[in-house]
């Protein structure tokens, strides 16, 4: 794909996702008309108009549903960052946070805090519990897959799914032996979901997300060298254990601080960058950009449907990906 072709997609997808975010806010229990969304949104955001809504249809398209929807984007973005470049580094098309242990290491590490410590050093305690979850699953699941100081694809594959049910079985169990009352409460969770999206709780993860994109862009070329192999990374001159270390790191704080506000979303860092791929190409300085669009988009309308499909309930996302997710995963076994 040329420069002009990929600039024009990249356009397309913006506009899409701009579309989407303003006609997605009408959808859910209470139905609100895109236009009257449309006014709130000016309203709010430079002044404009004169108020004809009513206080409820601003209070929940303003105060829930917005914070709710950039919460989507960003977590629908990081997750689909981290994906590539999991799948780059592993050199395994089915690497995702959720297959490498990552997401459950973190969940792992926020029920600790949520169940038995408590926020001892306020609203970071549990994005730093996630953190220190994620990092430790994902080192362990190196640890164990590596094999004279090799990485093989798919023993470490292998690994991170078995750590992962060790890691979400030390959570259930932690579940178990606590509060129920409380435990009951992290149940919705851990299925994941946007529902504790407030204006004051996006500063963390979209901090992470933007610097997460702008560390990777800066990697564009090692990924590249990684993604041919390791032989032509050394080649280049390439330090692969020091790429791949920065690497890991940046996907696990990016899983930690993302599972601790949406909890566990499964599949999202599989799918899209596959799409993704299929639209750009490999080369990541182009790939990550059109990740983070199809990211957003794709979790912006899930939540559509998470919200409306047995409204006034409100479905878990990650139950929704996870079928999406394994529908897609059995496609890819399937062509591969």
């Amino acid at each position: 794909m040329n420069g002009r072709r990929y600039g024009a997609l990249l356009v397309l997808l913006g506009a899409l996702m701009l579309v989407s975010c303003v006609v997605s806010l009408g959808f859910g229990p209470a139905r609100v008309p895109v236009a009257v969304v449309w006014d709130i949104l000016l309203n709010k955001a430079f002044g404009l108009g004169e108020v004809h809504w009513t206080p409820g249809q601003e209070h929940i398209v303003w105060l829930i549903r917005v914070p709710r929807l950039l919460l989507g984007t960003l977590v629908g973005a990081g997750l689909a960052l981290i994906g590539a470049v999991l799948q780059a580094v592993t050199r395994n098309p089915l690497a995702d946070p959720h297959l490498l242990g990552v997401t459950s290491g973190a969940t792992l590490g926020a029920v600790i805090v949520v169940l038995h410590i408590g926020e001892i050093i306020g609203l970071l305690t549990l994005p730093l519990a996630a953190f220190i979850g994620a990092l430790l699953s994902m080192l362990l699941v190196l640890a164990i897959a590596a094999r004279q100081g090799r990485l093989e694809s798919d023993r470490l594959l292998l690994c991170g799914v078995a750590v992962s049910f060790v890691m979400m079985a030390a959570a259930n169990l932690l579940l178990f032996l606590g509060d129920h009352r409380a435990s009951s409460a992290v149940m919705f969770w851990m299925l994941g979901g946007l529902g504790l999206a407030r204006w004051e709780l996006l500063a963390v993860p979209a901090a992470s997300v933007s610097l997460g994109l702008v560390l990777l862009l800066g990697m564009a070329r090692p990924l590249n060298a990684l993604m041919a192999g390791e032989q032509t990374a050394v080649t280049l001159g390439l330090n692969a254990a020091r790429v791949r270390l920065w690497i890991f790191l940046i996907a696990s704080l990016m899983t930690g601080v993302l599972v601790s506000i949406s909890g566990s979303i499964g599949f999202v860092g599989l799918m899209v960058p596959h799409i993704a791929r299929r639209l750009v190409g490999a080369e990541h300085r182009r790939l990550l950009p059109a990740c983070v669009l199809l990211g957003s988009l794709f979790l912006v309308w899930v939540d559509v449907a998470a919200r409306t499909l047995i409204a006034p309930e409100d479905l878990p996302i990650g139950v929704a990906t996870a079928a999406i997710g394994g529908l897609f995963f059995i496609g890819l076994m399937r062509r591969r």
